[in-house]
């Protein structure tokens, strides 16, 4: 019998890409594994800021799943963007192009010698990524959305229906098909902008107002109140609807995971551990000029402080405010002193010094 790890052994995987977010990595490990025992598992929704972590979580799951010769043929996997699904809606073949990227990838991991009988089996099976799902909201500022509501009722369609038609690719031999997707398992994300702002306002001055309960602090020597709000505390289905997933959309998924905001400790976890952070890439660069790139622990934390200072860019505040510390060395590695095997030593006073001067010419700019 073929190995199937434990969501444990996935979870310990995805935590090397994915970091910060524990809730949504065990989430995800323990569908991956039942979804690999070819055992009944619930649709799974995201939702968190833009750069926590979304899209990176699919990215690591088709790698884990790509590098494990024993895994490898096991799922087809597939993203889409969620526009892709409205656009499509108009031309009423609803989920086609959804239904032609998990056969094309089956087609490629089986050959192109494999039957269209094959290729359709393997791609009943499949795990599919949806984008920025948020964006097939039902209603925009009070207007109807009709691309959204068809594009939510394509996805409906393809959860819950054994019989959805398709129109085979050429290689399979053009005919139309009735396609079991019922075997599917779905991971939907957004950033649901505005969301958080909504909710907040329902609990302090909305329906819900005085259910929010201050907190009493003591800030040097001085004694106040605050409100500390956690959307993961206080959202509920009825915002979700309010916002414009439909109530037979939001149905459809077994769990809805709320990825957190980046704190400075994970925002320097993913700085300097991340394999797609600014820093390695910088050292890549660096490493063929024969050149060692090295980051202090107090200039590492002080670009992680500037970059949560932008929380709705999430982790990729940190490349943002990393390139205004490295762009002037990058530009002209050659004044760098030492000779072969020299060493690039970014510390506190430097990035200060950089951060003070990007906002000196920002400020200087401004009319």
């Amino acid at each position: 019998m073929s190995r199937t790890p434990a969501p444990l052994e996935i979870a310990e995987a995805l935590e090397k890409v994915v970091m910060g977010q524990p809730e949504a990595v065990r989430e995800m490990a323990v569908a991956l594994s039942k979804k690999l025992r070819d055992l009944g598992v619930g649709n799974i929704l995201l939702i968190g800021s833009s750069g926590t972590g979304k899209t990176t979580l699919m990215r690591a799951v088709e790698g884990y799943l790509s590098g494990d010769p024993e895994l490898a043929g096991r799922s087809t996997v597939v993203r889409i963007h969620a526009n892709v699904l409205a656009e499509e809606s108009q031309s009423g073949q609803r989920g086609q192009a959804l239904l032609l990227r998990l056969l094309n990838r089956a087609r490629e991991q089986l050959g192109s010698a494999c039957s269209a009988q094959e290729a359709i089996a393997r791609a009943s099976r499949g795990l599919v990524f949806v984008d920025e799902v948020d964006k097939i909201r039902s209603h925009i500022g009070g207007v109807v959305n009709t691309d959204g509501i068809r594009a939510q009722e394509t996805l409906l369609t393809l959860i819950e229906n054994e019989s959805v038609p398709c129109t085979l690719p050429a290689w399979a031999g053009g005919e139309t098909v009735d396609f079991d997707s019922r075997g599917l398992l779905f991971v939907c994300a957004g950033a649901f902008e505005g969301l958080y702002d909504a909710v907040y306002d329902r609990v302090t001055v909305g329906r819900d107002r005085g259910k929010l309960k201050a907190v009493t602090v003591m800030d040097g020597g001085k004694i106040r109140e605050e409100h500390h709000f956690s959307l993961r505390d206080w959202l509920e289905s009825e915002d979700l609807f309010e916002y414009g997933l439909t109530p037979q959309f939001l149905s459809r998924f077994d769990a809805v995971v709320l990825l957190n905001d980046l704190e400075v400790e994970a925002l320097v976890e993913i700085f300097l551990g991340s394999p797609d952070s600014g820093l390695r890439q910088a050292r890549d660069y660096f490493a063929t000029r024969d050149i060692k790139l090295a980051v202090s622990p107090a200039a590492a934390r002080r670009i992680a402080v500037e970059a949560s200072r932008q929380p709705r860019m999430g982790a990729r505040a940190l490349k943002e405010v990393f390139r205004r510390v490295i762009r002037d060395h990058e530009y002209d590695p050659s004044v760098i002193e030492g000779g072969a095997g020299r060493t690039l030593v970014i510390d506190l006073p430097e990035v200060e010094a950089a951060l003070d001067r990007d906002r000196g010419a920002r400020a200087s700019s401004r009319p």
